[in-house]
């Protein structure tokens, strides 16, 4: 098929409608709700949040289709205890500033066997996320998060070849948005933030800093191999430091040293707002 049997079909009318539309309205606030409809006529996706990044900073949420009633399962958890602990932020922060990636090729090795996974991703019925990346600002990262529930249609390959294609035009119009809406959003970005706290300070007084660096990998959902290959030691010593840190925490499982550091995070945020 040649370039013009391409354009020349129905389908490409509509796309090449809602393109110019989108284009119209990429100025004006109410972007993310028409970028939202004109995803959904090309992908069979359940959730979308649109967030964007800066740095350590919490996520800031720009758009989302979540029911009233479903918003502290599944938006406040994520953006108040647990996102650095997501494969998605963790790439950003390492610098991946475009392109579409599938969760699993971003996720470690265990990510699925992880406690944040079971916290955040099951919990919703989610059984994958696609993310689609854009740099809107020279520090700037916005991520475009696309859900899919476990009772839905699985994540084609045809999918991500259609989302990689019009990736160019994506991040074009989020960078027309955020030039346009961004200076509304700044002051919050930059806000900062207990979990990244907690993180700094969870199990401070108790490990070295070779342990906690390991409970963060762990938390993350690295495998003991993984977190060896990480931090270029042994998987012997990963796994005599994680004795000493389940012992010095007095805890005796992944799920109790998650439930402490959400623990934590909670009493960080206590004393920030207090």
């Amino acid at each position: 098929m040649n370039q013009h049997d391409l354009l020349a079909n129905a389908a490409a009318l509509e796309w090449h409608q809602s393109l110019a539309r989108m284009i119209q309205a990429a100025p004006g606030s109410g972007f993310p709700t028409m970028l939202e409809r004109a995803l959904h006529e090309l992908i069979e996706f359940n959730t979308i949040l649109i967030n964007t990044y800066k740095g350590h900073h919490r996520p800031l949420l720009i758009h989302d289709n979540y029911p009233q009633d479903r918003r502290e399962q599944c938006i406040d958890r994520y953006l108040s205890r647990a996102y650095l602990l997501d494969p998605f932020f963790k790439a950003v922060h390492d610098g991946l500033d475009q392109g579409a990636y599938r969760l699993r090729e971003l996720a470690p090795d265990r990510f699925e066997s992880s406690e944040y996974y079971h916290y955040y991703y099951r919990a919703l019925s989610l059984s994958d996320e696609i993310g689609l990346f854009a740099r809107v600002d020279t520090d700037v990262v916005m991520m475009v998060s696309l859900g899919f529930h476990r009772d839905g249609p699985p994540v084609t390959r045809r999918d991500m070849l259609t989302l990689r294609h019009i990736m160019p035009v994506v991040n074009a119009l989020l960078g027309e948005y955020w030039k346009w809406q961004g200076h509304s959003f700044q002051a919050r970005l930059e806000e900062p933030e207990p979990v990244e706290a907690a993180f700094d300070s969870f199990g401070q007084e108790a490990l070295t800093q070779r342990e906690r660096e390991i409970v963060r990998l762990l938390l993350a959902g690295h495998s003991t191999k993984s977190a060896a290959r990480e931090l270029g030691i042994s998987d012997g010593t990963v796994k005599v430091h994680r004795k000493h840190i389940y012992q010095r925490l007095d805890v005796s499982s992944q799920s109790q040293l998650f439930r402490l550091f959400l623990d934590h995070v909670a009493l960080v945020s206590r004393r920030q707002s207090g």
